[in-house]
Protein backbone atom coordinates (compact mmCIF):
# COMPACT_ATOMS: atom_id res chain seq x y z
CA UNK A 1 0.00 0.00 0.00
CA UNK A 2 3.13 2.21 1.19
CA UNK A 3 4.69 1.44 -2.67
CA UNK A 4 1.51 2.47 -4.59
CA UNK A 5 0.99 5.75 -2.48
CA UNK A 6 4.48 6.63 -3.24
CA UNK A 7 4.64 5.72 -7.13
CA UNK A 8 1.58 7.81 -7.71
CA UNK A 9 3.04 10.90 -6.87
CA UNK A 10 6.23 10.11 -9.06
CA UNK A 11 4.03 9.84 -12.03
CA UNK A 12 1.89 13.18 -10.94
CA UNK A 13 5.09 14.69 -11.10
CA UNK A 14 6.36 12.93 -14.23
CA UNK A 15 3.30 14.13 -16.03
CA UNK A 16 3.62 17.54 -14.96
CA UNK A 17 7.10 17.84 -16.58
CA UNK A 18 6.19 16.31 -19.78
CA UNK A 19 3.05 18.22 -19.92
CA UNK A 20 4.53 21.73 -21.67
CA UNK A 21 6.72 20.00 -23.91
CA UNK A 22 3.91 17.66 -25.17
CA UNK A 23 1.31 20.58 -25.20
CA UNK A 24 3.86 22.44 -27.50
CA UNK A 25 3.96 19.49 -29.80
CA UNK A 26 0.41 19.35 -30.12
CA UNK A 27 -0.24 22.92 -30.51
CA UNK A 28 2.68 23.11 -33.11
CA UNK A 29 1.34 19.69 -35.10
CA UNK A 30 -3.02 20.34 -34.48
CA UNK A 31 -3.44 23.90 -35.13
CA UNK A 32 -1.84 23.98 -38.25
CA UNK A 33 -3.32 20.90 -39.62
CA UNK A 34 -7.30 22.19 -38.14
CA UNK A 35 -6.51 25.66 -40.02
CA UNK A 36 -5.29 23.29 -43.35
CA UNK A 37 -8.62 21.64 -42.88
CA UNK A 38 -10.94 24.44 -42.47
CA UNK A 39 -9.60 26.82 -45.56
CA UNK A 40 -10.04 23.17 -47.88
CA UNK A 41 -13.25 23.57 -47.37
CA UNK A 42 -13.51 27.22 -47.99
CA UNK A 43 -13.28 29.31 -50.79
CA UNK A 44 -10.45 31.55 -49.97
CA UNK A 45 -8.58 33.82 -52.79
CA UNK A 46 -5.81 36.60 -51.71
CA UNK A 47 -6.32 38.09 -55.04
CA UNK A 48 -10.21 38.63 -55.13
CA UNK A 49 -11.62 39.20 -51.05
CA UNK A 50 -14.83 39.13 -52.23
CA UNK A 51 -14.73 35.17 -52.58
CA UNK A 52 -15.60 33.94 -49.34
CA UNK A 53 -17.70 31.57 -48.04
CA UNK A 54 -18.41 27.91 -47.40
CA UNK A 55 -16.70 25.48 -50.47
CA UNK A 56 -18.14 22.32 -49.54
CA UNK A 57 -15.81 19.44 -51.27
CA UNK A 58 -15.77 22.28 -54.25
CA UNK A 59 -12.03 22.68 -53.30
CA UNK A 60 -11.41 18.38 -53.59
CA UNK A 61 -13.64 18.01 -56.76
CA UNK A 62 -11.56 20.86 -58.64
CA UNK A 63 -8.32 19.66 -57.76
CA UNK A 64 -9.01 15.89 -58.17
CA UNK A 65 -10.62 16.46 -61.52
CA UNK A 66 -7.88 18.52 -62.49
CA UNK A 67 -5.09 17.00 -65.16
CA UNK A 68 -2.53 18.52 -64.01
CA UNK A 69 -3.18 16.75 -60.22
CA UNK A 70 -3.14 13.34 -61.77
CA UNK A 71 0.43 14.77 -63.44
CA UNK A 72 1.52 15.80 -60.36
CA UNK A 73 1.13 12.37 -58.85
CA UNK A 74 2.24 10.49 -61.55
CA UNK A 75 5.39 12.69 -61.23
CA UNK A 76 5.91 12.20 -57.67
CA UNK A 77 5.65 8.46 -58.60
CA UNK A 78 8.20 8.44 -60.82
CA UNK A 79 10.54 10.83 -58.54
CA UNK A 80 10.93 8.38 -56.00
CA UNK A 81 10.79 5.26 -57.48
CA UNK A 82 13.68 6.90 -59.93
CA UNK A 83 15.72 8.12 -57.19
CA UNK A 84 15.06 4.73 -54.85
CA UNK A 85 16.82 2.59 -57.54
CA UNK A 86 19.42 4.92 -58.47
CA UNK A 87 20.35 5.48 -54.26
CA UNK A 88 19.77 1.97 -52.90
CA UNK A 89 21.15 0.25 -56.04
CA UNK A 90 24.07 2.50 -55.95
CA UNK A 91 24.23 2.73 -52.72
CA UNK A 92 24.85 -0.77 -51.77
CA UNK A 93 27.19 -1.35 -54.49
CA UNK A 94 29.41 1.62 -53.13
CA UNK A 95 28.94 -0.18 -49.79
CA UNK A 96 30.54 -3.74 -51.03
CA UNK A 97 32.92 -1.84 -52.49
CA UNK A 98 33.96 0.51 -49.99
CA UNK A 99 34.51 -2.53 -47.38
CA UNK A 100 37.22 -3.32 -49.39
CA UNK A 101 40.26 -2.41 -48.70
CA UNK A 102 42.36 0.09 -51.35
CA UNK A 103 44.70 2.58 -51.74
CA UNK A 104 42.95 5.75 -50.61
CA UNK A 105 39.64 4.62 -49.71
CA UNK A 106 39.42 6.84 -47.26
CA UNK A 107 39.38 9.77 -48.72
CA UNK A 108 37.20 7.54 -51.42
CA UNK A 109 35.09 7.50 -48.35
CA UNK A 110 34.72 11.56 -47.50
CA UNK A 111 34.61 12.14 -51.53
CA UNK A 112 30.83 9.99 -51.73
CA UNK A 113 29.45 11.13 -48.48
CA UNK A 114 30.31 14.96 -48.93
CA UNK A 115 27.13 15.92 -50.91
CA UNK A 116 24.63 14.61 -48.33
CA UNK A 117 25.88 17.62 -47.03
CA UNK A 118 25.05 20.13 -49.47
CA UNK A 119 21.68 22.12 -48.96
CA UNK A 120 18.95 20.84 -51.66
CA UNK A 121 19.39 24.95 -53.04
CA UNK A 122 22.89 24.74 -53.64
CA UNK A 123 22.77 21.54 -55.41
CA UNK A 124 19.98 22.52 -57.72
CA UNK A 125 22.46 25.89 -58.31
CA UNK A 126 25.28 24.30 -58.84
CA UNK A 127 23.82 21.34 -61.37
CA UNK A 128 21.51 23.89 -63.09
CA UNK A 129 24.43 26.38 -63.71
CA UNK A 130 27.83 24.82 -63.35
CA UNK A 131 27.18 21.00 -64.84
CA UNK A 132 23.98 21.26 -66.84
CA UNK A 133 24.03 24.95 -68.78
CA UNK A 134 23.34 24.12 -72.28
CA UNK A 135 26.33 27.11 -73.19
CA UNK A 136 29.18 26.70 -70.56
CA UNK A 137 28.55 23.67 -68.66
CA UNK A 138 30.65 20.39 -67.95
CA UNK A 139 28.81 18.20 -69.85
CA UNK A 140 28.18 20.69 -72.68
CA UNK A 141 31.86 21.01 -72.79
CA UNK A 142 32.81 17.56 -72.75
CA UNK A 143 29.67 16.92 -75.61
CA UNK A 144 31.36 19.91 -77.49
CA UNK A 145 35.23 18.15 -77.22
CA UNK A 146 34.15 14.90 -78.81
CA UNK A 147 32.21 16.62 -81.56
CA UNK A 148 28.42 16.05 -80.15
CA UNK A 149 25.83 18.94 -79.76
CA UNK A 150 25.24 20.15 -76.58
CA UNK A 151 21.21 19.25 -74.57
CA UNK A 152 19.48 21.61 -72.80
CA UNK A 153 18.89 18.56 -70.14
CA UNK A 154 16.05 21.25 -68.25
CA UNK A 155 13.96 21.84 -70.97
CA UNK A 156 14.15 18.42 -72.82
CA UNK A 157 14.65 16.17 -69.97
CA UNK A 158 13.17 17.63 -66.85
CA UNK A 159 11.79 14.68 -64.51
CA UNK A 160 14.77 12.42 -65.26
CA UNK A 161 17.42 15.31 -64.79
CA UNK A 162 15.93 16.15 -61.30
CA UNK A 163 16.02 12.75 -60.40
CA UNK A 164 19.92 12.52 -60.53
CA UNK A 165 20.41 15.75 -58.95
CA UNK A 166 18.12 14.58 -56.10
CA UNK A 167 19.77 10.68 -56.46
CA UNK A 168 23.21 12.64 -56.11
CA UNK A 169 21.94 13.90 -52.99
CA UNK A 170 20.45 11.39 -51.18
CA UNK A 171 23.35 7.92 -52.61
CA UNK A 172 25.43 9.34 -49.74
CA UNK A 173 22.92 8.49 -47.00
CA UNK A 174 21.87 5.36 -49.00
CA UNK A 175 25.85 4.33 -48.76
CA UNK A 176 26.64 5.69 -45.07
CA UNK A 177 23.80 3.67 -43.68
CA UNK A 178 24.61 0.45 -45.79
CA UNK A 179 28.19 0.39 -45.73
CA UNK A 180 28.02 0.59 -41.90
CA UNK A 181 25.63 -2.63 -41.92
CA UNK A 182 28.19 -4.13 -44.72
CA UNK A 183 31.05 -3.54 -41.95
CA UNK A 184 28.66 -5.75 -39.13
CA UNK A 185 28.87 -8.88 -41.42
CA UNK A 186 31.12 -11.30 -39.81
CA UNK A 187 34.23 -11.69 -41.92
CA UNK A 188 34.18 -15.51 -41.04
CA UNK A 189 31.21 -16.50 -42.76
CA UNK A 190 32.54 -14.37 -45.76
CA UNK A 191 35.45 -16.57 -45.43
CA UNK A 192 33.55 -20.13 -44.74
CA UNK A 193 31.68 -18.91 -48.04
CA UNK A 194 35.33 -18.60 -49.59
CA UNK A 195 37.02 -21.64 -48.50
CA UNK A 196 33.53 -23.21 -50.36
CA UNK A 197 34.41 -21.75 -53.79
CA UNK A 198 31.96 -19.08 -53.72
CA UNK A 199 32.83 -16.46 -56.10
CA UNK A 200 32.23 -12.70 -55.15
CA UNK A 201 28.96 -12.75 -57.19
CA UNK A 202 27.30 -15.63 -55.20
CA UNK A 203 28.85 -14.14 -51.99
CA UNK A 204 27.14 -10.80 -52.77
CA UNK A 205 24.15 -12.72 -53.58
CA UNK A 206 23.36 -15.44 -50.86
CA UNK A 207 25.43 -13.35 -48.22
CA UNK A 208 25.97 -9.97 -48.82
CA UNK A 209 22.46 -8.98 -49.60
CA UNK A 210 20.64 -10.89 -47.25
CA UNK A 211 22.61 -9.55 -44.80
CA UNK A 212 21.60 -5.59 -45.88
CA UNK A 213 17.87 -6.77 -46.14
CA UNK A 214 17.14 -4.79 -42.88
CA UNK A 215 19.21 -1.60 -43.39
CA UNK A 216 17.91 -1.27 -47.18
CA UNK A 217 14.77 -1.30 -45.99
CA UNK A 218 15.49 1.48 -43.44
CA UNK A 219 17.04 3.32 -46.35
CA UNK A 220 13.41 3.00 -48.87
CA UNK A 221 11.57 4.13 -45.50
CA UNK A 222 13.67 7.44 -44.21
CA UNK A 223 14.34 8.55 -48.02
CA UNK A 224 10.24 7.60 -49.57
CA UNK A 225 9.05 9.98 -46.51
CA UNK A 226 11.86 13.01 -47.72
CA UNK A 227 11.15 12.31 -51.42
CA UNK A 228 7.57 12.60 -51.40
CA UNK A 229 8.29 16.36 -50.26
CA UNK A 230 11.18 17.54 -53.12
CA UNK A 231 10.50 20.69 -53.35
CA UNK A 232 13.67 23.11 -53.63
CA UNK A 233 15.47 21.06 -56.88
CA UNK A 234 12.30 21.66 -58.73
CA UNK A 235 11.63 25.46 -57.66
CA UNK A 236 15.39 26.18 -58.97
CA UNK A 237 15.99 24.34 -61.80
CA UNK A 238 12.83 23.91 -63.88
CA UNK A 239 9.85 25.94 -61.49
CA UNK A 240 7.69 22.48 -62.46
CA UNK A 241 7.86 23.05 -66.05
CA UNK A 242 7.53 22.71 -69.08
CA UNK A 243 4.52 23.27 -68.27
CA UNK A 244 3.87 21.00 -65.88
CA UNK A 245 6.68 17.93 -67.24
CA UNK A 246 7.77 18.19 -63.74
CA UNK A 247 5.75 19.25 -61.00
CA UNK A 248 5.01 16.74 -58.54
CA UNK A 249 2.29 17.52 -55.38
CA UNK A 250 4.30 19.74 -53.14
CA UNK A 251 5.43 21.36 -56.25
CA UNK A 252 1.73 21.87 -57.20
CA UNK A 253 0.31 23.02 -53.68
CA UNK A 254 3.09 25.59 -53.84
CA UNK A 255 1.70 26.98 -57.28
CA UNK A 256 -1.69 27.17 -56.00
CA UNK A 257 -1.21 29.10 -52.89
CA UNK A 258 1.47 31.19 -53.63
CA UNK A 259 1.37 31.21 -57.74
CA UNK A 260 -2.14 31.40 -57.91
CA UNK A 261 -2.83 32.58 -54.72
CA UNK A 262 -5.88 29.94 -54.28
CA UNK A 263 -5.24 29.26 -50.25
CA UNK A 264 -8.43 27.02 -50.46
CA UNK A 265 -7.45 24.71 -53.63
CA UNK A 266 -3.78 24.61 -51.69
CA UNK A 267 -5.68 23.53 -48.65
CA UNK A 268 -7.34 20.70 -50.29
CA UNK A 269 -3.83 19.77 -52.01
CA UNK A 270 -2.58 19.30 -48.70
CA UNK A 271 -4.73 17.47 -47.04
CA UNK A 272 -4.43 14.91 -50.14
CA UNK A 273 -0.86 15.09 -49.46
CA UNK A 274 -0.90 14.05 -45.48
CA UNK A 275 -3.35 11.34 -46.65
CA UNK A 276 -0.76 10.20 -48.96
CA UNK A 277 1.87 10.62 -46.93
CA UNK A 278 0.23 8.65 -43.92
CA UNK A 279 -0.55 5.68 -46.13
CA UNK A 280 2.70 5.19 -47.62
CA UNK A 281 4.39 5.75 -44.03
CA UNK A 282 1.67 2.60 -43.01
CA UNK A 283 3.10 0.61 -45.23
CA UNK A 284 6.42 1.45 -44.93
CA UNK A 285 6.31 0.83 -40.94
CA UNK A 286 4.44 -2.75 -41.50
CA UNK A 287 7.17 -3.19 -43.59
CA UNK A 288 10.24 -2.68 -41.91
CA UNK A 289 8.24 -3.73 -38.49
CA UNK A 290 8.02 -7.26 -40.53
CA UNK A 291 12.03 -7.02 -41.57
CA UNK A 292 12.77 -6.27 -38.13
CA UNK A 293 10.87 -9.47 -36.89
CA UNK A 294 12.18 -11.72 -39.21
Amino acid sequence: MHATTTVRPKRSAGFALLSPAVLILLVWSIVPLLLTLWYSFRNCNLVDPTLQGFAGINNYWYLLTDPDFLQSLLNTLILVVGVLAISVGGGTLLAVLYDQDFFGRGIARVLVISPFFVMPTVSALLWKNLMLHPIYGVYSSMMRAVGLTPIDWLQRFPMATIMMIVAWEWLPFAVLILLTAVQSLDSEQKEAARMDGAGAIAQFRYIILPHLSRAITVVVMIETIYLLTIFAEISVTTAGGPGVASTNLAFLIYSRALLQFDVGGASAGGVIAIVIANIVAAFLVRAVARNLEA
